[in-house]
């Protein structure tokens, strides 16, 4: 099955670091809108930061704009988020999604996707 595999998250104390990682799996990364989506319980998904594989775009949510990075390894089929200066409102299950559709930044509709990374802040 194709998906995106991600890794990375954890736990961390306010203002710490982590780096998120999403392999795609049982496909390549070619042309896609690639977002980091976030979840936290009881709140709607929110696409963190994407990037467009096609056209080298990004786009950063302003909740983390300053904070957090996307960052692309095509040859390595890999996506990367580096999260700086974590906040207890950044906790959440992050997941990355795929749009073949390229005509904006962030997938629109999902054709892969992952099991997610849980990431929590807290002291």
């Amino acid at each position: 099955q194709s998906q995106f595999v991600e890794s990375g998250g954890g736990l961390v104390q306010p203002g710490g670091s982590l780096r998120l990682s999403c392999v795609a799996s049982g496909f390549t990364l070619g042309a896609y809108a690639i977002g980091w989506i976030r979840q936290a319980p009881g709140k709607a998904p929110e696409a963190v930061s994407c990037i467009n594989t096609h056209d080298g775009s990004t786009y950063t949510a302003d909740s983390v704009k300053g904070r957090f990075t996307i960052s692309g390894d095509i040859a390595k089929d890999t996506i990367y988020l580096q999260m700086n200066n974590l906040e207890p409102s950044d906790t959440a299950r992050y997941y990355c999604a795929a749009d073949h559709v390229i005509s904006t930044t962030c997938p629109v509709e999902y054709d892969y996707w992952g099991q997610g990374t849980q990431v929590t802040v807290s002291s």
